[in-house]
């Protein structure tokens, strides 16, 4: 059974600086079985209910502004997931989610931007699955659920997000400064909170865990990881298979739920 992830894919040009967070997910795609498909929930797609893409050649979307001329040469050629869509659909719908198909929603940063370090040669079909910022983390937990038998079909399911993100405070920062405290401290709380499967505080993290708000003013970047713990089934532990910072404020820890890979 292949692994549902949740990874903090980082700035747009990630793939262009050397880190260890660059260098950890050039190597995770050789750490389990090859997937036939790879489903991809997004931060940044974000719609009133579930859409999941049906696009035959997902194109690259350079959803980002102010990056050197090369990250916009960057593409991601990979063929789409059609009939994973419609799978998705159809299991959504059974748990009683509506949701619906796009035709032609491209790849986002939030996508094409790990797979090209996972995945480099673009040769696994691909598609991806919106968010929903206004519903809350049992919504995405529910979703993820649903979608837990795609993993014995070979579908590799990549909730692709951010463990801390507040852009606001990135300006105070160096982009090699050690993280502050009230980053570390959520970090620690949540890796704390996954390994040891507490679901119920997780989905009350906005309440319980340290400097919630501050590490998430919105709560987009962190859905995605609901979506894959929901994925790793009802007993899912979560085995932290990352943990780095960048920027001072941004964690890029990872994780994998009921997942065969070796921890980093």
């Amino acid at each position: 059974m292949l692994p549902a992830l949740f990874i903090s894919h980082g700035s747009p040009d990630l793939p262009l600086h050397p880190s260890p967070a660059r260098d950890f997910l050039a190597q995770l795609g050789q750490q389990f079985d090859r997937p036939q498909a790879i489903l991809v929930i997004s931060a940044h797609w974000t719609t009133p209910q579930p859409i999941v893409s049906a696009a035959p050649r997902p194109r690259t979307i350079h959803d980002f502004g102010g990056f050197p001329a090369a990250l916009y040469q960057l593409t991601y050629p990979a063929p789409g997931a059609p009939e994973l869509a419609v799978r998705v659909v159809d299991l959504l719908t059974a748990a009683g989610i509506k949701s619906g198909i796009s035709a032609d929603r491209g790849l986002d940063h939030g996508a094409w931007n790990p797979l090209l370090l996972l995945y480099p040669h673009a040769d696994v079909p691909v598609t991806q699955l919106s968010i929903q910022p206004h519903l809350d983390p049992a919504h995405h937990l529910a979703i993820g659920r649903a979608l837990a038998p795609l993993r014995q079909q070979g579908v590799l399911i990549l909730a692709s997000g951010s463990a801390t993100h507040n852009l606001w405070e990135l300006g105070g920062y160096a982009p090699d400064a050690a993280p502050p405290d009230w980053v570390t401290a959520f970090a620690q709380w949540l890796t704390d909170a996954l390994t040891q499967s507490k679901t119920e505080a997780l989905l009350n993290y906005r309440q319980l865990a340290p400097h919630a708000a501050r590490n998430h003013p919105t709560a987009e970047h962190l859905l995605p990881l609901f979506v894959a713990f929901g994925a790793g089934g009802s007993a899912a532990k979560a085995i932290e298979l990352h943990s780095s910072y960048s920027l001072g404020v941004l964690s890029m820890a990872a994780y994998a739920f009921d997942a065969p890979p070796t921890a980093d």
